[in-house]
């Protein structure tokens, strides 16, 4: 997919920077899940996969991984009121621990969904871990493992993309404004 700099106002978060916060994240949640049986982490993509791949080569307790694959954006990058379930879990999570990992939270409302569908289905616990939020007085859905805060801009790299391009960016970078609102 298309990846050019030029499109990029600022990095926001380096690829170090990234890489040192997925370790730290790794590493509480190794504490946190050591006495517990085989966590599943519910990965949703495509954003999030980046993200999941080097957290869980991080964790050194049992555990498994799995997707789930949602649209709340339309083909153009543009926002949808509406969020579908596109791709289900694999395997059930009744009884199970499960940590949502997401790549961005932004308005809360495609995580808000997730965790009431995952809900319903009478997991162990349910946790979320978020790699990036964006700061708005309107967005408090709780995270349980946070990566970053960000200013409220679009932003691409590190699975984040805009119309499926920039997501391989090592880094995470502000999108310049005249490529999502051309005119």
């Amino acid at each position: 997919m298309y990846n050019s700099k030029d499109d990029l106002q600022r990095v926001l978060i380096t690829e170090e920077q990234i890489q040192d916060r997925v370790k730290q994240i790794a590493q509480q949640i190794n504490k946190d899940y050591q006495k517990e049986n085989n966590p599943c982490f519910v990965g949703i993509l495509k954003g999030a996969f980046i993200f999941l791949a080097d957290l869980t080569r991080h964790l050194t307790i049992k555990h498994s991984v799995d997707f789930l694959s949602i649209s709340s954006y339309g083909k153009s990058g543009a926002v949808s009121d509406t969020v579908r379930l596109i791709m289900d879990l694999r395997d059930p999570i009744e009884g199970r621990n499960v940590v949502i990992v997401e790549d961005i939270l932004d308005s809360g409302k495609t995580l808000e969904y997730l965790y009431k569908i995952l809900e319903q289905r009478k997991p162990a616990s349910l946790k979320t871990c978020v790699l990036v939020k964006k700061t708005r007085d309107s967005v408090s859905f709780p995270i349980d493992y946070l990566g970053f805060e960000i200013p409220d801009v679009w932003v691409v790299g590190y699975g984040l993309d805009y119309a499926e391009s920039y997501r391989t960016l090592p880094y995470i970078a502000e999108l310049k404004e005249e490529i999502y609102r051309p005119g």
